[in-house]
């Protein structure tokens, strides 16, 4: 049995083993000291993973090898049938991973790990940041530009909203690239492997709603100064208007140079 990819579902599965095993070994213990300590890496080697779309489960399966405990939430139902005949090991859940409560799905802190569906990627990237105390590291396979942009620095032409929101919460390692030959079918893009890790951050100072927003509005006209982009925001007389900073484009700030503008707006 073989289950046909859906381009509706935007579905490409991975063919190739050595891939499926890389990506796996993301969020393993070894490969995580280097990015978040010894003791945080001990910890988060073992975490329980949810793996968002795991189509036939290649790469299920070295999680699995790995000892890991794999929660897997797929919305197509074909996936679903093949992963309950020849899946054994894993706990299947059909459904949407927008729509779902994680919380519900697996109790206490989690893995996220996937080949992310091209679609909708960075839908899933905004709704794991909802769960950011209860998911320490993220880490998978999606479109290389969208993998870029979360790993890209202020100054980069593709820094955008996604960078700064989670880079606020993650520290953000772009991994390795993957070419379109090892899927099937083979999708028309290249894609990027990355990696999140929690950061030390506890609170960011200012009420995170009107962070996001400033963050949003700024890049809504990415093109002009946060002059004019955030005019609408800035009450007449405040001396934010006198700040050398709102003479700035929004892709050359940084997480904390937002969290500022958002304090002097507050």
């Amino acid at each position: 049995m073989e289950v046909k990819a859906k381009k509706a579902l935007g579905q490409h599965f991975l063919t190739d083993l050595p891939t499926a095993r890389r990506i796996a070994d993301t969020i393993s213990e070894s490969q995580l000291i280097g990015s978040c300590g010894e003791k945080n890496a001990s910890e988060w080697g073992m975490l329980p993973v949810v793996e968002i779309g795991p189509g036939m489960g290649v790469l299920t399966d070295f999680l699995v090898a790995a000892g890991r405990d794999v929660t897997a939430i797929e919305i197509d139902h074909e996936s679903v049938e093949y992963l309950g005949k020849y899946k054994k090991d894993i706990r299947v859940i059909e459904g949407d991973f927008l729509r779902l409560d994680l919380n519900e799905v697996v109790p206490g802190e989690i893995a996220l790990i996937g080949n992310y569906p091209y679609n909708i990627s960075s839908q899933i990237f905004f709704r794991a940041l909802e769960y950011k105390e209860k998911i320490p590291v993220i880490a998978g396979m999606l479109q290389k530009e969208v993998a870029e942009r979360i790993c890209s620095a202020p100054g980069s032409k593709v820094y955008g909203i996604l960078s700064v929101l989670l880079q606020a919460w993650y520290d953000c390692e772009y991994l390795f690239t993957v070419e379109p030959g090892v899927f099937s079918p083979p999708p028309k893009v290249r894609s990027g492997v990355l990696r999140l890790t929690r950061n030390s951050r506890k609170d960011l100072g200012v009420d995170e709603k009107k962070f996001k927003t400033v963050v949003k509005t700024a890049f809504g006209q990415r093109r002009k100064t946060l002059r004019n982009s955030l005019s609408g925001m800035i009450p007449p007389g405040s001396p934010l208007l006198e700040d050398p900073i709102l003479k700035e484009r929004p892709e050359r700030l940084s997480v904390e140079q937002f969290i500022y503008i958002t304090k002097a707006l507050s």
